[in-house]
């Protein structure tokens, strides 16, 4: 390893003045004043923006009713149930059916359709053609014995 020794080096820097550009500000203007109170509240945390509140009015009640309700743990969302709607009755009679056992899953089945005539009369074929089979089967056993 070689030796390095520290080595400074000096730059000359020339100072730039600067300017700013645009038109010069007036300190004395009304605008300016009114500006530099404004920072000031700012500051001081005394600018308000907005309308004020009142807060004897119906909505800043609710809103504070509600702030207590949640603080509570009252609060309820959404709408109240009514118990004795038709959705309520039949969601209980639901209810009860799967608790029972009951409860039938899908679309009840129209016997009268023709969908439904037809698959009972390929039922009918099969059940036909596996008792003329076991016919068959019954006369061949007969006649190898």
């Amino acid at each position: 390893m070689k030796k390095v020794k520290n080595v400074k080096t000096v730059k000359n820097v020339e100072v730039v003045s600067i300017t700013k550009k645009g038109r010069k500000i007036d300190p004395t203007s009304k605008r300016q004043i009114r500006l530099k109170e404004l920072e000031l509240k700012r500051e001081n945390g005394e600018l308000k923006k907005g309308r004020p509140i009142n807060s004897e009015s119906k909505r800043q009640i609710r809103i504070n009713d509600l702030n207590i309700k949640r603080e509570n743990g009252t609060l309820s969302k959404g709408r109240p149930v009514n118990k004795k709607s038709k959705r309520q009755l039949r969601l209980k009679e639901l209810e009860l059916k799967r608790s029972n056992g009951t409860l039938s899953k899908g679309r009840n089945i129209d016997p009268n359709s023709k969908r439904q005539i037809k698959l009972a009369e390929v039922e009918a074929k099969k059940s036909l053609n596996i008792e003329i089979d076991e016919v068959i089967n019954e006369v061949v056993a007969e006649l190898i014995k």
